[in-house]
C-alpha cells in the first residue's frame, strides 16, 4: 500500500470530508491520528477505519477552539515521542453556522469562528513543523473554500477566515519551499454533498451534488508521492485529474 508507515493528522476527522479523507488514506496503509471535538464521531470514524483492516488509527478528542497554546505543544509532543515524525497534517476542521451580513455578525461568533477556522490552523502547524521536518517529505494541505476568491456577500466570518487561510498557506509554502522536504497546498473540494454543504444551502437539491467518496483521489495525490515537490499550488477538486 502506498502510504504503508505514513502517519497523518486529520483535523475534523469525525466530519463529513475529514472522516472521507480518514478512511482513504487509512485505506492505503496510513497511519491516522484522528483528531475532533466529539468523541461519538471520533468512535465513529474509528470503527469504520478498522471495520476496514486498515491500520488501526489513533482517536485523539481536541477541542480547536478552547484548547490553549500549551495543549497544542502538548499534542504536538506526544506525536514525537510516539511515532518520531509526521507525514501528513490536514487541517479539515470547519466552523460555519449560517450565512448572515456581516452587521449581524456578533464579536462572539467572529472570535470563535476566526479560532476554529483561522487560528487553529496556524497553532497546529506551528507546534507540529519540526515534526513534520524529521521525515524526508511532509504534506500539509489546508481546507478551503471557492468563495474565498470572491469574497462573495453573505459569507460572513468563515469567508473572511478562508481568504486569509489561503494567504497564510502560499506564505508558508514559500517559507518552506528551499528546503524542499514540506509541501503545503490549498484543497477547494468545491460543490459537494457534504454536511458543510448542507448547513450552507439547506434548499439546494443534493442530489446533483457530487458524493463525498469523489474526493479520495484528490486526497490520496496530496498525500501521495506522486505531489512530492508540488507546493503552494490550490486543487480545485471539480477539476482535479491526475
Amino acid at each position: 500500500m502506498p502510504l504503508t508507515n505514513q502517519v497523518i493528522l486529520i483535523t475534523g476527522a469525525g466530519g463529513g470530508l475529514g472522516g472521507t479523507a480518514a478512511l482513504t488514506l487509512a485505506g492505503q496503509g496510513a497511519h491516522i491520528i484522528l483528531l475532533d471535538k466529539s468523541i461519538a464521531k471520533l468512535e465513529a470514524i474509528y470503527d469504520a477505519i478498522t471495520a476496514t483492516k486498515a491500520p488501526e488509527p489513533i482517536m485523539y478528542p481536541f477541542d480547536l477552539a478552547g484548547a490553549t497554546e500549551q495543549d497544542y505543544q502538548e499534542l504536538a509532543d506526544k506525536i514525537d515521542q510516539t511515532y518520531g515524525s509526521l507525514q501528513g497534517l490536514l487541517h479539515s476542521a470547519v466552523e460555519f453556522s449560517s450565512c448572515a451580513p456581516m452587521s449581524m455578525t456578533s464579536t462572539k461568533d467572529w472570535g470563535h469562528s476566526l479560532n476554529v477556522n483561522l487560528n487553529a490552523p496556524f497553532l497546529l502547524t506551528r507546534v507540529l513543523l519540526p515534526v513534520l521536518q524529521k521525515s524526508a517529505h511532509a504534506s500539509i494541505v489546508f481546507t478551503s473554500d471557492s468563495s474565498a476568491r470572491t469574497a462573495k456577500a453573505f459569507s460572513g466570518v468563515y469567508g473572511v477566515a478562508k481568504v486569509a487561510l489561503e494567504g497564510y498557506a502560499n506564505i508558508l509554502a514559500d517559507e518552506l519551499e528551499a528546503s524542499g522536504k514540506i509541501r503545503v497546498n490549498t484543497l477547494i473540494p468545491g460543490p459537494i454533498d457534504s454536511p458543510l454543504r448542507k448547513r450552507a444551502y439547506p434548499a439546494e437539491d443534493k442530489n446533483k451534488l457530487p458524493n463525498m467518496s469523489s474526493m479520495a483521489p484528490v486526497y490520496s495525490y496530496l498525500f501521495g508521492s506522486e505531489s512530492i515537490g508540488i507546493t503552494g499550488q490550490a486543487f480545485d477538486a471539480r477539476s482535479f485529474h491526475l
